[in-house]
């Protein structure tokens, strides 16, 4: 997803009690207290959050409501964690998930 095709954006969020501060591939971001992973991840320019399983290919969530799983990512180690329904948290970690192969690997 690119900035300029974007209609959002929480780049330049003040910093007051409703952000919270995440961490996505090892890089801080503010976001709103309140919004799913997801959502989080879709306002910081990002252009997937995982790769599938079966073929590799780059995905990003779709129905944003927990029934496709094209948002699994991990979150604190615990992987297949469907981003759509995860409320971020202060000081939460999240990683993308290339493949739920890896995890049977």
């Amino acid at each position: 997803m690119s900035i300029g095709k974007s209609k959002f954006t929480w780049n330049n969020l003040p910093a007051d009690d409703n952000t919270v501060t995440i961490n996505f591939e090892g890089e801080s971001r503010k976001v709103p207290a309140g919004v799913t992973v997801a959502a989080a991840l879709l306002g910081h320019d990002d252009d997937h959050i995982c790769q599938s399983a079966a073929e590799g290919d780059k995905r990003s969530p779709y129905c944003l409501m927990g029934v496709c799983f094209e948002c699994l990512v991990e979150i604190d180690g615990l992987l297949n964690r469907q981003a759509c329904l995860e409320p971020v948290y202060e000081g939460m970690h999240v990683k993308r998930q290339h493949a739920l192969v890896d995890e049977i690997k």
